[in-house]
Formats: C-alpha cells, structure tokens, sequence
C-alpha cells in the first residue's frame, strides 16, 4: 500500500472553482492522490421534465470530474498517484425518485471505468478507485430521503474510512457498505426480480 501523499479531495463550490482556474502543478513533490466528491442537490422526486436542472447536474456532478481528473492526471502519472471517484448505488441500480442523479452516477462509472482500461493498456501507473456508496447520513441525504425510503443510512465516517483504504490500495471498486457488492451481483442476475424488491423499500404516497 502506498504511504498517503499530498491529496486534493474536492467537494462543494471549491470543485467547481478548481475545475476553471487550475494553475498549480502542486511542485514541489506533485500531487498523490485526487478524491473526486462533491455532488449538485439531488432533489429525491419524481421526474417532472426539467431537462434545465438535469443538464446543470450532469455539468456538477459529471463534468467537472472530469475536468479536474483530466487536469490532475500529468501530475498524477509522474508520482504513481491515484483517481479516487465517489459515486453512489444509483450509478449501478437505477432507482425511484433518482432520474437526473442516476444518470450522473453512470456517467461517472462509464467514463472512468473506460479510462482504467486505458491507463492500464497505456502503461500509465495511475490507479481509478470507483467507490460506490449507500445512503449515508449526512444531513442533507436524510433530509431529502425522509419519509420516501425505508432504508438505515450508514455512518459517514466509516464511509469516509472506506473511501481512503480503497484510494491507498489502488483497489478497482470500492462498496460501501460491503453488502452493496452483493446487492448488485444479484440485481444484475435478477434484474425483474431485483427491481419488484427494491420498489418495496420506497414510499411512494409521500408528497
């Protein structure tokens, strides 16, 4: 495992701010690991046809990764660094109330997951750790999902430790919590079945 470097974990209005004026090359000693976590307001409701705010997510939530890991990774290369890129469930299981941030979520694994293969077969030593995660307990993930989904959130700071492990053993995919895993290698087997079980754990008469 690779001893923890410099690190760059953007999140909020600091990812947007990086992603249009990144000008350090973090000299002397480069940059070791980027942590890609910062994500628009999920509004956690039906559709509603506002393609405006789906376009505004995909920029936050899709686009600005990356820009910032297109921009961190020369710096990235040349100290065998890592890609660390926080994504969610929903970037694997499509789910109800989810349709815009869904579909940033598996924009993310697509590209990244594609960029793996190239940095791979280029020989490049940078390592992409996809991290997909549960519903945490963050103030504003249970605000949004209160009374719509009867599913326990996960501690954030256990969330946090696993994001940091998986980066620094330059694993592939991360899942948090580890059933997820599981979860997901049943979805993908029993897709019909896997969906009727899932619409169980959302309240659908909830305003």
């Amino acid at each position: 495992m690779k001893p923890i470097g410099k690190v760059l974990c953007a999140t909020g209005v600091v990812a947007g701010i990086i992603t249009f004026f990144w000008k350090d090359d973090f000299n002397p000693g480069g940059l070791d690991y980027l942590v890609l976590n910062h994500i628009g307001t999920n509004r956690f409701q039906e559709w509603t046809g506002d393609v405006e705010y789906t376009r505004w997510l995909m920029q936050v939530n899709f686009l600005s990764y990356v820009a910032l890991a297109t921009a961190a990774l020369p710096t990235l290369e040349k100290n065998r660094g890592a890609l660390v890129v926080v994504s969610s469930l929903t970037g694997r299981m499509p789910t109800p109330f989810t349709t815009s941030y869904s579909a940033t979520k598996f924009a993310l694994d697509g590209f990244f997951s594609s960029l793996r293969h190239e940095l791979i077969m280029q020989k490049r030593d940078v390592s992409v750790t996809l991290c997909i995660l549960g519903l945490i307990d963050t103030d504003s993930a249970l605000e949004y999902t209160r009374g719509k989904v009867h599913i326990s959130a996960s501690p954030a700071p256990e969330a946090a430790l696993a994001i940091v492990r998986g980066g620094a053993a330059r694993a592939h995919e991360v899942f948090y919590p580890r059933w997820l895993q599981q979860l997901c290698r049943l979805w993908a087997l029993f897709p019909s079945s896997g969906n009727h079980v899932l619409r169980t754990f959302y309240n659908y008469s909830s305003p």
